[in-house]
C-alpha cells in the first residue's frame, strides 16, 4: 500500500477511529418531495455540486458532455466531446476535475477545468499498467477441485469468464469522485480501487476486497459457458467501486457496484464500505443495495444511496442512518445514478436511460454541508 495524503485533516475533519460511527443512532434528516430541476440530459452518470448550488453533470456512455446547472435549472454545455468517456466530477473552489477518456478504459487522463482552461494532473491508465492496485485480489471460483477446473475453455473475449480464478487485471474507469484540499479522491470502477491524485501524483488508499461469494446455480453456470460441475461453488465477483465521498468522522465511504448481473437477478448484492484513508482498511458498513451507483454523505453522517434498480426494479433511493447498519428506503425514483448534498438539498440525476433528468430534494435536519 501506498503512503497516502491527509487532506481530510485540511478540513478540520481528522481522521477518526472506525468506531467513531458507532454512537447510537441520532435522528435522520427527512426527504420532502423530489421536484425536476432540469432535464435534457444523456445518461447523467456523474454529479457533484459546488458551495453555491450548481450542479456539475457529466454524460457516460460515451456521449462526452459536461454540463453545469445553476439554481434556477439552467443547463450550460461546458465540454462535449463525443464518442469520449467524460466522468467522475468533482469540484474543488473555482476548479473543476474531470476523466476524459475512451470507451476501451486505455485512455483515461483526469483533468483539472479552472478559468475556462482544462490542464491533464494525471494519466490514470498509465498508472493502472504500472500499479495494477488490485492485483493482490483474487477473482473467481472458491475451492473448486482441479478436475473442473480443468474443464475450462478460455474465452478469448473475455479471460475472465473463461478462468476459474484469476487476479486483478489491467482495467480503469473513474466512476465517481470527490475533491478535498487539493487532493483528489477517485472511485475506479476498473481497478477496483481508491485513488488519491494530487500535486504528489497518483497513489492508492484503499484496494477493495472481493465480494462475499455466491453459490453458483445450474442457470448461472450455463449463461457463463462454465462447466457442468462448477454448480454449487461459490464464485467471487469484483467489487467495482462506484463512487466516494468523506464523512463527518474523517472516514471515506464507498459505494460498489459488484462485478457480473447489476440487476437483481443474483440478488441485492451492491454495498456501502467504510474507508480509513490513513491505514487503507476497508470495513462493510451495509449490504443490500441493487445497483449501487452512487452515494451522498450529510453534515450529521446520514449516508444517501442511488439504488439504480432497486425497489420494484426501476429505481430508489436508500437512508442508512447514522449509527445503523441497515438501509431503510426513503423514496421511489426512475433508475437514479448519481446523488449528492448541499445544505438541505438532495440532487440526483434520475432517468439515465432516457430523458435524463437532475432532481431535488429538500431535506429537514441538515444543519450544513461538510465541503
Amino acid at each position: 500500500m501506498n503512503r497516502i495524503p491527509t487532506a481530510l485533516c485540511a478540513i478540520g475533519l481528522g481522521v477518526a477511529s472506525v468506531a467513531a460511527v458507532a454512537a447510537p443512532a441520532t435522528a435522520a434528516p427527512s426527504p420532502g418531495e423530489p421536484s425536476v430541476l432540469a432535464s435534457g440530459f444523456i445518461a447523467p452518470l456523474g454529479l457533484t455540486v459546488d458551495r453555491d448550488g450548481t450542479a456539475i453533470v457529466t454524460s457516460g456512455f460515451g456521449y462526452g458532455i459536461l454540463s453545469t446547472v445553476d439554481r434556477q435549472g439552467t443547463v450550460t454545455n461546458v465540454i462535449e466531446a463525443p464518442g469520449e468517456e467524460i466522468g467522475a466530477p468533482a469540484v474543488d473552489g473555482k476548479s473543476i476535475y474531470y476523466l476524459r477518456g475512451n470507451d476501451a478504459h486505455t485512455e483515461a487522463l483526469y483533468y483539472e477545468l479552472r478559468d475556462g482552461a482544462s490542464t491533464a494532473i494525471a494519466d490514470l491508465a498509465a498508472y493502472e499498467a504500472a500499479e495494477n492496485p488490485d492485483s493482490v485480489n483474487t477473482y473467481g471460483f472458491v475451492d473448486l477441485p482441479d478436475e473442473c477446473a480443468e474443464q475450462f475453455v478460455p474465452f478469448p473475449e473475455y479471460p475472465p469468464l473463461g478462468m476459474p480464478t484469476y487476479t486483478g487485471i489491467i482495467d480503469t474507469h473513474a466512476y465517481g469522485a470527490v475533491a478535498i484540499g487539493g487532493t483528489v479522491y477517485i472511485a475506479d470502477a476498473g481497478a477496483n480501487a481508491i485513488l488519491a491524485v494530487s500535486d504528489a501524483g497518483i497513489e492508492t488508499v484503499a484496494v477493495l476486497p472481493p465480494t462475499e461469494p455466491f453459490t453458483v446455480s445450474a442457470a448461472v453456470a450455463q449463461s457463463n459457458f462454465w462447466p457442468e460441475c462448477t454448480v454449487g461453488y461459490g464464485y467471487r465477483y469484483q467489487p467495482v467501486p462506484t463512487d466516494v465521498e468523506p464523512g463527518p468522522d474523517g472516514m471515506l465511504y464507498v459505494t460498489t457496484l459488484p462485478g457480473g448481473p447489476e440487476d437483481p437477478s443474483l440478488g441485492a448484492r451492491g454495498a456501502v464500505h467504510r474507508v480509513d484513508p490513513a491505514t487503507g482498511d476497508v470495513e462493510l458498513v451495509s449490504g443490500g443495495f441493487v445497483g449501487t451507483t452512487g452515494l451522498a454523505v450529510a453534515a450529521n453522517g446520514t449516508i444517501f444511496v442511488a439504488e439504480l434498480f432497486g425497489g420494484d426494479g426501476s429505481g430508489q433511493v436508500s437512508m442508512i442512518a447514522p449509527g445503523a447498519s441497515e438501509p431503510t428506503p426513503v423514496m421511489s425514483l426512475p433508475t437514479p445514478a448519481a446523488i449528492s448534498v448541499r445544505a438541505e438539498q438532495l440532487y440526483v440525476t434520475t432517468d439515465v436511460f432516457g430523458d435524463g433528468s437532475l432532481t431535488t430534494v429538500p431535506l429537514q435536519g441538515v444543519a450544513h454541508s461538510r465541503r
